[in-house]
């Protein structure tokens, strides 16, 4: 998939059968949305963007070292997603502040006003959506994530490299962008009501709470089970193209939120076990799709498992209004 401008005949698309009046919205906002703009970059582009200087690149795959180490893109500096978070004397798992954030990516070679590449591998969609929705939330004017991941970037032969990267640290200055995240206090006058849908990307079984992980298991009351992988070609039927890291096509994901009634015109939340599932549907949503209001609960269900504020069990349902 190529960069992914949108265009009024994207966002109207074809066959999809949804109301006009629904998707019009969608054009004007996703202008607002560029102004923290995060890109689906294809390889080609990539690979070109690396090699110039053009995209300061972070290879964010988890640990073990040497998965960077026998091969990386161009240019590309290793700081693992797992970086990003942390403790915060509370919870697990938390996304560092500001400050801490900023002396990170300084390291890192980054400055405020650097356009900066993700990517990952295997599964690890997740923390690619991840690293940059903490980038656009800390300031970062353009977030590019390799469409297909890095092995979609091999499949199409663009080069990789073992050389390691040299750089000088850059001079990035705290900043948090307002608006993108919501905080629990924030999300509980929210629960119920007609204008707002609460998206949880989980696996069934976490959702429905059968399988025993948290304090309490189960879902914000009235949340919709969407799994993040069914934005992606994770489970395609043909085994040539599965990739956890290709997005699907517009219309098809589209087409897949206006289904289940998550529209442009409503305030989206979206809350995960620990934020990672939630980053990639916030991507979709806010960047691909141009939808206007749409929030990440970073403290998901870590947090909320740990209140005693209502949840619920089993599959969808919708709550009385």
């Amino acid at each position: 998939m190529k960069l992914l401008p949108l265009s009024r005949q994207h966002l109207l698309g074809a066959g999809t059968g949804l109301a006009l009046a629904v998707l019009l919205p969608v054009a004007s906002a996703f202008q607002a949305a560029r102004a923290g703009q995060i890109q689906l970059i294809s390889p080609e582009q990539a690979a070109a963007g690396a090699s110039s200087g053009q995209w300061k690149v972070l290879d964010v795959r988890p640990v073990p070292p040497l998965d960077y180490v026998s091969g990386h893109l161009p240019n590309a500096v290793h700081l693992s997603e797992q970086a990003f978070r942390g403790p915060n004397g509370t919870l697990p798992f938390q996304i560092w502040g500001a400050g801490d954030l900023a002396r990170l990516l300084s390291k890192a070679g980054i400055s405020n006003n650097d356009k900066v590449l993700v990517y990952s591998d295997g599964t690890n969609v997740l923390g690619a959506s991840l690293v940059a929705y903490i980038l656009e939330k800390s300031g970062v004017p353009r977030v590019g994530i390799v469409d297909g991941g890095l092995s979609g970037y091999k499949s199409q032969g663009q080069p990789l490299t073992k050389a390691f990267t040299s750089f000088r640290p850059g001079a990035f200055n705290p900043k948090t962008v307002p608006g993108l995240a919501i905080s629990l206090n924030e999300l509980l006058p929210l629960i119920g009501k007609p204008d707002v849908v609460i998206v949880d990307p989980r696996p069934k079984a976490s959702f429905e709470g059968t399988e025993q992980t948290f304090i309490r298991n189960g879902h914000i009351p009235g949340a919709l089970n969407i799994t993040w992988q069914s934005v992606t070609e994770a489970n395609n039927q043909d085994e040539a193209l599965k990739n956890p890291h290709k997005i699907k096509s517009l219309d098809a994901l589209r087409e897949l939120f206006v289904s289940r009634g998550v529209t442009p015109d409503k305030t989206v939340i979206i809350s995960c076990s620990t934020g990672r599932e939630a980053s990639l549907q916030y991507v979709v949503l806010k960047h691909l799709l141009g939808y206007p209001n749409v929030r990440v609960y970073e403290g998901s269900w870590t947090e909320y498992s740990a209140t005693n504020h209502p949840i619920q069990t089993g599959p969808e349902t919708a709550l009385k209004k």
